[in-house]
């Protein structure tokens, strides 16, 4: 089976949409192609204003970020922090110190949530160093750094935004979870440790009730579960 070849008569949207619909599945190949046809796709939005960067390193999608970077697309601070281009952070940050805080990103997070989320250490010591907050919680959900790096399991992210005074014991806005919840949910048991150790809450619960244990056991997580007993954890 080929690869798939662009339409030649299609609409500039049904390009976009099929260009991001490749960012979004990882076809390096197709993403190649639609840029080799149409370089301006390199700067496209989604209808929420996601750029092609901002979706493929949302979706884990590491080799397409690279092939898109390699075609030099305008970034802002939000995009460069996600896709881990760290020149382009200084270059924007010394341009304009206020970025270091800015929420402006379509989905409201600051540029140091971005990073920790997809675990881009250098990029977190950067903005940390250069007086970045690290307790920000975005509105309405009330996700801060922590949580990202929680939930993709970056120890090494996790560790320097402890070492920076990250809340440990933090709550979303929902009361539906907290870091210590999310950190037992996702299975990563270096992470639980470094919370633990940290100070982590063993027994803070869910709006629903839920400890960290319970949620350990809910998903299969048996190491976790044997830690946070060990550390006095109960359902």
């Amino acid at each position: 089976m080929g690869l798939k070849t662009p339409r030649r008569h299609s609409s500039p949207m049904g390009d976009a949409e099929e260009f991001f619909d490749a960012v979004r599945k990882g076809d390096v190949p197709r993403v190649k192609e639609w840029l080799a046809k149409d370089r301006s796709l390199v700067n496209a939005k989604t209808e929420r204003g996601f750029s092609p960067v901002t979706v493929a390193a949302y979706n884990g999608q590491k080799e397409v970020v690279r092939a898109i970077l390699a075609h030099k697309p305008m970034l802002t601070i939000h995009e460069a922090a996600l896709a881990g281009d760290l020149e382009r952070v200084k270059m924007l940050f010394e341009g304009d110190p206020h970025l270091i805080n800015d929420t402006s990103s379509p989905d409201g997070f600051p540029p140091l949530a971005l990073a920790a989320y997809t675990g881009q250490v250098r990029i977190v010591k950067f903005f940390l160093v250069n007086g970045a907050d690290v307790n920000f919680a975005a509105p309405g959900l009330g996700f801060t750094a922590l949580t990202g790096a929680v939930s993709n399991g970056h120890a090494e992210v996790v560790k320097v935004l402890v070492g920076a005074g990250a809340n440990v014991n933090h709550v979303y806005e929902d009361d539906a979870a907290s870091v210590m919840t999310t950190a037992a949910a996702e299975g990563n048991v270096e992470v639980v440790k470094i919370l633990l150790d940290a100070g982590g809450d063993v027994n803070v619960r869910t709006k629903d009730g839920k400890t960290p244990l319970a949620m350990a056991l809910e998903k299969g997580h048996t190491g976790i579960a044997e830690l946070l007993r060990a550390r006095g954890g109960t359902e």
